[in-house]
């Protein structure tokens, strides 16, 4: 199946979609904090530069998106392939894949702990409560 818009409209919209403060990440910030939990954004310093930041507890937390990430849950609807260019989408997001595992691992190396909280999981408040008080009270 061919691309319906034109390389210049296709640039226009991938250009509009935002690497942080996007929708999930803000129901995951607002929920935090309204469970009493402080945190720093985006630390540079630290490798793939978590979302959220709880620098005391040395734990950090990713909001993926399922598409880009490559959410591999038969449940998630979001994590589809597109239907055109898949010798351009499949290496490219596979790659982002990696870069998340590896980020990851360093993050572990330097003494953090790591949870990522999918986009499609941020749509029910009571499972994203309990998996964000687990994941921050949980001494390791």
């Amino acid at each position: 199946m061919a691309d319906t818009l034109n390389p210049a409209s296709r640039s226009i919209r991938m250009s509009k979609i935002k690497s942080k403060d996007t929708k999930p990440e803000l129901r995951v910030r607002l929920l935090a904090h309204r469970l009493g939990y402080r945190y720093r954004l985006h630390r540079k310093s630290l490798p793939g530069s978590p979302d959220l930041v709880f620098g005391p507890r040395r734990k950090v937390i990713f909001v993926h998106g399922c598409f880009w990430h490559r959410h591999y849950d038969p449940d998630c609807k979001l994590a589809r392939l597109p239907k055109s260019r898949l010798d351009f989408w499949v290496p490219k997001l596979e790659a982002n894949k990696a870069r998340d595992q590896r980020n990851a691992l360093e993050l572990r190396k330097l003494g953090w702990d790591v949870l990522v909280i999918w986009e499609c999981q941020t749509r029910n408040d009571d499972t994203m409560e309990r998996q964000i008080t687990q994941f921050l009270d949980n001494v390791s």
